[in-house]
């Protein structure tokens, strides 16, 4: 499993974890059923948001990225995220990058912009599948395009939706050595080479937020197949959707943006943060408010008190009907249901189970990350 990670300009928003507590469960649902599994994650740590953050704060780029991911790392053990077996940062793959670069070069799947800069871009037109993945239309794709770090309007490309693959040494910008010159890498082709070095040719989920199916998806997609011949590149791609704020979404833009370390630092239980994003589905967009966090909190307290009951219900039932839940398309809220039943249960009645809440409070600790 191959899931993209941050760019470390900023704190961890609730964004990012939905998203990262999403493939965290597919992690211990993977395990609970006896796979092993291979889950590689990257930090995008050469990129525009980075070196902006860092200019407008007077920064070096390379401590305010080591700061960020130290904080996102601290931020997901404490949301009991089983951490990833690589975490791979673009600054240590550029010998992976530049090599894949020189094979779609190969292929004949590149082209350089006559302008004297060095950039070199990919074709999408070349590429037969390009938009299998999101099945979006040309001006959809246009407008996602400019949106999520696209350059449309840059003269000289042979199509407005060509990706860049290596930016030309600029001045004031890091760059690194290359057959085709000093430069930096594109997103996309980033995301490839990682995944391709840690997972191999083809692998079975490439996973983020819903925003990243175009153009990074699908992008990514079309790097990987069009240097390996090999098709498809994921299996499945998985997408969680996107976390707003009291009805409004949330950006940085818009300065809403909900971060997981100051909820911490006010005093929110990380079990209830969790709890509180798996009560909807993973690919819905869904609202974080004051009422949810009741809700959740609410729900962690009865299902600890019902866990330190000295009887309980029969809680294999619970650990089959959470298997249950969770196979079928990772329904946690039918998931969280499903506790909270077995929790009524042993606050209201005499059962005779006295490993009852043991077995239940492994279970959800297991299977859902919630520590009882």
């Amino acid at each position: 499993m191959y899931v993209c990670g941050i760019t470390p300009y900023d704190a961890t928003h609730l964004g990012h974890a939905a998203t990262m507590v999403t493939f965290d469960i597919i992690n211990r649902v993977w395990r609970d059923n006896g796979y092993p599994v291979n889950y590689v994650q990257n930090v995008t740590d050469v990129d525009e948001p980075l070196f902006e953050r860092a200019q407008r704060d007077g920064e070096d780029w390379i401590v305010l990225g080591l700061r960020e991911t130290a904080l996102f790392r601290e931020d997901m053990e404490a949301l009991s995220i089983i951490p990833p077996s690589s975490y791979i940062g673009a600054v240590e793959s550029m010998n992976d990058i530049v090599a894949l670069v020189e094979r779609l070069q190969q292929a004949g799947m590149t082209y350089t912009v006559d302008d004297g800069t060095g950039d070199i871009y990919f074709p999408v037109a070349q590429f037969d599948r390009f938009g299998a993945q999101s099945h979006y239309d040309r001006e959809t794709m246009l407008t996602y395009f400019a949106e999520r770090g696209g350059d449309p309007q840059r003269p000289g490309k042979k199509d407005q939706l060509d990706a860049l693959l290596w930016r030309g040494e600029r001045p004031d910008e890091p760059s690194w050595p290359s057959p085709f010159g000093r430069g930096r890498p594109g997103w996309h082709i980033e995301c490839t080479a990682i995944a391709m070095r840690y997972l191999g040719e083809q692998i079975d989920v490439q996973g983020g937020g819903n925003d990243l199916i175009f153009p990074h998806h699908e992008m990514s997609i079309a790097h990987a197949e069009a240097a390996t011949k090999v098709s498809p590149f994921a299996q499945h791609c998985v997408h969680a959707g996107m976390i707003g704020l009291d009805g409004a979404k949330m950006s940085k833009s818009k300065g809403n943006l909900v971060f997981v370390s100051r909820l911490r630092a006010d005093g929110v239980d990380p079990a209830v943060i969790r709890a509180a994003v798996l009560d909807g589905h993973y690919r819905d967009d869904r609202d974080w408010n004051s009422e949810l966090v009741a809700a959740a909190t609410a729900r962690v307290k009865r299902w600890r008190d019902a866990a330190a009951e000295k009887t309980g219900p029969d809680g294999d039932g619970v650990v089959s009907a959470l298997r249950a839940r969770l196979s079928d398309d990772l329904d946690t809220a039918g998931a969280l249901r499903v506790v909270d039943a077995w929790a009524e249960a042993a606050l209201d009645g005499d059962h005779a189970d006295p490993e009852s809440g043991k077995l239940v409070g492994d279970v959800v600790d297991g299977l859902l990350g919630i520590s009882l």
